[in-house]
């Protein structure tokens, strides 16, 4: 919001400022929701190897007995 207050007074006008800073704030925003997914592409496997892990671990351990 202070941006937009401060751009009214920008050289080129407001309409060129309000433009830019609303093209800059989406890709921002795509920007930030790449990494989301690059996190979560990080993350995911990690949680189901546990589960994995958690769930075979005692099932192995049952078959290497008998």
């Amino acid at each position: 919001m202070n941006l937009l207050f401060l751009g009214r007074e920008y050289s080129k006008g407001a309409d060129y400022f309000r433009d830019r800073l609303r093209a800059k704030i989406k890709e921002l925003i795509s920007r930030a929701e790449f990494v989301l997914k690059e996190l979560e592409a990080l993350y995911y496997p990690r949680k189901y190897r546990a589960l994995k892990n958690r769930y075979y671990e005692t099932d192995t351990l049952l078959l290497l007995e008998r």
